[in-house]
């Protein structure tokens, strides 16, 4: 006869059951219950948004993208304020590191100030225009655009140039990074300078995020990972790439379409003049003998030009600003082309209660106002916050001074 079990083993095992049945679910104090409510399009929209980082390659428009001695040449030209024509303006005075490669200014100041926000560094290798108006196809012509602009930098072609060749520093870092000594075409020099930049700020990738971490751990089927993921952000996310639809414009591993959109904020940058936003980008970039179609680029095959080669002038582009990308933009206020909104949330409030009649009629009405409750409101702003960087990847720290050479 088989001797009959006792009742406690069963019940510690149902017990133990129970435990890791809690822990799997999140419901262990504490611990925010993982995100295992999202339906299968859900995850698949969230799981768009990474791997972070990307692959990095170098850009074949620029001969010296990567390589070392041209990205130490970079470095030391964005915070040589000998780059303008005063001598006190660099590249850093409006895009500081310790603020996020921002000013934090709602329109940025050089000699004077401008009609924009500065725009944050981070991630531009993975950009398919530059600036808010999209005026340049490529890194290196992008910082062109303030070395010529008087109110900016204004050193110009044969300014720079000059420098570079009277500089015993800064013309052994040239001569390091392309192989030669600065020539006598003053115009091929200042684009090289460009590309120099180009290849320093290539290497300002910002490093991973809470985000990332639950987007990797929702591929993976980690429920222990996923339950690290704030309630409030799991609820902000699902507002952003459902209800909200925030992820039509703003998609991808750097959450950004890389094209324009109208917010639907205002166009005046003064009573009686106008900011028309992508559609004068389109004629300046038609204009600038600094594109993927000229004589400076690299690359003889042209193969990354067809972007400029077909893009045509609309009407339907007035109004148009950059959809930037959402990563760490936690720390790049205030936001919008003129920085009119000075915090996330009210960037949120803003298209929670957009007026619709602001949007330019020629456009595309992809923006509906959504009526966020208050709460709803907070938990979008929670999700943004986890696109900030934990370690950065980047060189964080100002620098000065130029010890290429010695």
């Amino acid at each position: 006869m088989t001797p009959r079990r006792s009742g406690a083993p069963v019940v510690a095992r149902l017990a133990a059951g129970l435990a890791g049945f809690a822990i799997a679910f999140g419901m262990v104090s504490g611990m925010a219950a993982p995100a295992l409510d999202f339906t299968a399009g859900e995850k698949r929209r969230i799981l768009r948004h990474g791997p972070w980082p990307p692959a990095l390659a170098p850009n074949p428009s620029n001969r010296v993208s990567g390589k070392p001695a041209a990205i130490a040449f970079g470095r030391a030209l964005f915070f040589d304020p000998r780059l303008s024509v005063s001598g006190t303006v660099s590249c850093a005075s409006c895009h500081r590191p310790d603020r996020a490669w921002t000013d934090g200014l709602p329109r940025s100041r050089g000699h004077r100030t401008v009609d924009r926000n500065a725009l944050s560094l981070f991630n531009l290798r993975f950009n398919r225009w530059f600036g808010w108006d999209g005026a340049q196809d490529t890194l290196w012509a992008q910082n062109l655009r303030p070395l010529l602009d008087p109110r900016e930098m204004g050193v110009g072609p044969g300014g720079a140039a000059q420098l570079v060749r009277s500089d015993r520093e800064l013309s052994c870092g040239y001569r390091r990074a392309f192989g030669a000594a600065p020539g006598a075409d003053d115009e091929r020099v200042f684009v090289d300078l460009g590309k120099a930049l180009a290849a320093f700020l290539e290497t300002q990738v910002t490093g991973r995020t809470l985000f990332d971490e639950f987007r990797d751990a929702l591929a993976l089927g980690d429920a222990a990972g996923m339950a690290r993921y704030p309630a409030a952000a799991r609820r902000g996310l699902a507002l952003f790439i459902g209800r909200g639809n925030c992820a039509f414009c703003h998609f991808g591993p750097a959450f950004t379409n890389g094209e324009f959109a109208d917010a639907g904020v205002p166009h005046f940058i003064e009573p009686g003049r106008v900011d028309s936003g992508r559609l004068g980008g389109i004629r300046k970039l038609r204009r600038s003998p600094y594109t993927l179609l000229g004589s400076f680029n690299d690359d003889a095959q042209r193969s990354t030009a067809a972007k400029t080669r077909h893009v045509r002038l609309r009407q339907s582009n007035f109004g148009e600003f950059r959809v930037p990308g959402l990563r760490n933009v936690a720390l790049t206020a205030p936001y919008m082309h003129a920085g009119s909104l000075g915090t996330l949330a009210d960037v949120v409030r803003h298209y929670s209660t957009l007026d619709e009649e602001r949007l330019h009629a020629g456009g595309e009405r992809i923006l509906r106002r959504l009526d966020l409750g208050a709460r709803e409101q907070a938990d979008l702003v929670a999700f943004l916050e986890t696109l900030t960087e934990k370690k950065p990847l980047h060189e964080a720290t100002m620098k000065s001074g130029n010890a290429m050479c010695r």
